[in-house]
């Protein structure tokens, strides 16, 4: 895919939502952090259930961690692998109390620090609480990186790299969201809805299905 296609596609996508946003609820870069971590192999929509009540009974790394382990796992036992991260939950918030004052550090090496975060979590705090220009590629925006040929790799790390590279200013900052959602309502992994796709001409995807059925 040239530059100019990728500069076609952003534009549309910008133009289609200009200020795409996480679907995960939060009001601060620590409930944020939170449900990022919760959701690893987990649904938005889940881990949005469980927050809800979670952070109306506690909301800072001080609140949660005076409930430990034992009193965070009612909050969380319905998204999966809930006692790992319930562990790693408790650690990383008393990490954040000892070593940065109870804020959630504005640094990747910091970020990747703490228990139960590694590279993909700390892009998406990076990015959607800090505004870093980041690229948490998930299992959507991997599909839709190598589908497209936006930014084709092998790995995870290797699309993050390449997306960093090709994305065009000014798209930068709202990339990563604008390709979860489109691989999650509509370049979707079994079917791609291409019939109704926004850059359905642009993308360089060849098998397209351009009829529902």
């Amino acid at each position: 895919m040239n530059a100019q296609k990728r500069q076609a596609i952003f534009s549309r996508l910008a133009e289609e939502n200009p200020h795409p946003k996480t679907e995960l609820e939060y009001r601060t870069p620590f409930e944020l952090l939170v449900a990022v971590m919760l959701s690893a192999q987990a649904t938005d929509a889940s881990v949005n259930l469980a927050t809800r009540k979670l952070f109306a009974r506690a909301s800072t790394p001080a609140d949660i961690l005076a409930l430990g382990e034992r009193g965070v796992r009612p909050f969380i036992q319905t998204i999966g692998l809930f006692r790992t991260k319930g562990k790693h939950l408790i650690a990383t918030c008393r990490l954040l109390i000892e070593r940065h004052g109870g804020e959630v550090p504005e640094s990747r090496e910091a970020l990747e620090a703490l228990p139960g975060v590694g590279r993909k979590t700390a892009n998406v705090v990076l990015n959607t609480a800090f505004g870093w220009e980041t690229f948490a590629v998930d299992t959507h925006i991997f599909r839709v990186s190598n589908r497209t040929k936006i930014a084709p790799g092998r790995t995870v790390l290797e699309v993050e790299r390449r997306l960093d590279r090709l994305v065009p200013e000014g798209y930068r900052l709202h990339a990563h969201h604008w390709l979860i959602l489109l691989g999650r309502y509509t370049c979707k992994a079994r079917r791609p809805e291409c019939w109704r796709c926004l850059i359905a001409d642009l993308c360089d995807y060849r098998p397209k299905l351009l009829e529902s059925k």
